[in-house]
């Protein structure tokens, strides 16, 4: 089976495009994954590194922009419509798969027209302009949250939830990393969140003696990393600040307790690894939409939310002394978010898409180009 993947732009958007093709390679050596983004965003990096094709068209975002940006938006849809149909081409995918971000929509958009099977994953609960407008035309949506299904056609919709890297699995089946120290997790997203570590470092001079006996991850993206190595080096916090995490299933096995965004892949992140956690959602996204993925795990007594607006330093040090002094309190949200993970979510999409291919082109396939015809 031959995949294409669209679009990016961010962690939130990528990791479970880089999850889904980590389940396609793996079912059968003959099997191809293929990636389609943009330069600007995370997936030019992180997809080669992780092992997968790359190749990038012109993209901008619409939404949210300024009047010049929307212009430039708007004069590059073309030429990222032109892109698309050439890589499908040269490619010629089995089946289509839009991930969010705007690169996926010229992409999806042109595999439709074409008629190939086309497929798109929604992370959040309150989908993105490109997926609402995409699930019009495709033949199947994976949503992470059943409220998702609104904004659908019901027939087309499966609920899996939001698919995971291979290498986070193992939180799932293992138990935590023993470590002396009681070990804090911080993460903003892909990019960091200047917002959230400002109060993450202001809550440090109010933890006290506590402050003395904590060892912090901190992922603060490029912009805050060199102020924020000097305050924890100024408090005395034995701390390990990156700009970004490259192993995050290691961080995640260390960590008591996590604080960090509500995007909705941190949130599966957060529940197939089993972490107790603070979530400040991102006070500016669509529609409010990180609120919402958050409230999930709250009602679900796996998480503790605060909005931004309202988060002080000080509001935030004392419910980390709360949580640290309290293990039986940690452990009961440990376990209500384990029961929220759902590990099989690559599995299952993987396996739709294995159908769809066969409706599309019969049960043995079809003829394959050479390989030197795929190659850019």
């Amino acid at each position: 089976m031959r995949v294409l993947i669209a679009g990016g732009g961010t962690g939130g958007h990528l990791f479970p495009g880089i999850a889904l093709a980590e389940e396609v390679a793996t079912r059968h050596p003959k099997n191809d994954v293929i990636f389609v983004g943009t330069n600007r965003g995370l997936e030019a990096r992180v997809v080669p590194a992780s092992g997968f094709r790359f190749e990038a068209i012109p993209s901008r975002g619409l939404k949210g922009m300024g009047a010049v940006k929307l212009l430039l938006g708007l004069l590059t849809l073309p030429l990222s419509f032109l892109a698309a149909v050439g890589i499908l081409r040269r490619y010629r995918p089995d089946v289509v798969v839009g991930v969010g971000g705007y690169s996926s929509g010229p992409v999806v958009m042109a595999a439709w027209l074409m008629r190939l099977p086309t497929a798109i994953q929604e992370q959040n609960s309150l989908p993105g302009l490109t997926n609402r407008i995409l699930g019009k035309v495709v033949q199947s949506i994976f949503l992470t949250f059943e409220d998702s299904k609104a904004f659908f056609a019901a027939a087309k919709c499966h609920v899996i939830g939001n698919p995971i890297r291979r290498k986070l699995m193992e939180n799932f089946l293992n138990s935590k990393t023993a470590h002396e120290r009681f070990s804090l997790l911080v993460f903003g997203g892909s990019l960091g969140a200047k917002g959230l570590n400002a109060r993450v470092l202001d809550a440090f001079g109010h933890l006290g003696e506590l402050k003395d006996s904590l060892h912090v991850v901190h992922q603060t993206g490029k912009a805050d990393l060199e102020a924020a190595k000097a305050r924890y080096a100024e408090l005395g916090v034995s701390a390990d600040v990156r700009e970004f995490i490259d192993d995050m299933s290691e961080a995640y096995a260390r960590a008591d307790l996590v604080v960090c965004r509500a995007g909705a892949t941190s949130i599966a992140e957060l529940t197939v690894c089993k972490k107790a956690s603070i979530l400040v959602p991102f006070p500016f996204a669509t529609d409010d939409h990180q609120a919402k993925n958050a409230q999930s795990l709250v009602d679900a007594g796996a998480a503790v939310m605060f909005r931004e607006a309202e988060l002080t330093g000080e509001k935030l040090a004392a419910e980390i002394k709360r949580l640290a002094g309290d293990p039986k309190a940690l452990a009961k949200m440990e376990k209500a978010a384990g029961l929220l993970g759902r590990p099989e979510a690559a599995k299952e999409l993987a396996d739709v898409l294995v159908e769809m291919m066969i409706g599309r082109w019969g049960p043995s396939g079809r003829s394959r180009p050479k390989l030197e015809e795929v190659k850019s």
